[in-house]
């Protein structure tokens, strides 16, 4: 998959960060589903993460898919 870097704002802040599209695409749709904005979605993840967002983003990703 193609690495491409999103801009977003995260609690006010702008910051960046490279996911692979398909990740990319199914977090955009989970956020979509649960009616929340990408940015909340992320401060969500961000004030939970043990690790670098990129690699938080994807391992939530990959747990939302493991649920259904």
């Amino acid at each position: 998959s193609i690495l491409k870097k999103h801009s977003i704002v995260i609690a006010g802040h702008q910051t960046s960060v490279t996911l692979e599209n398909i990740f990319w695409q199914q977090f955009k749709e989970i956020a979509r589903a649960r009616g929340l904005s990408l940015s909340k979605l992320i401060e969500d993840i961000d004030l939970h993460r043990q690790t670098n967002l990129s690699s938080a983003i994807r391992v939530f990703v990959l747990k939302e898919q493991m649920k259904t």
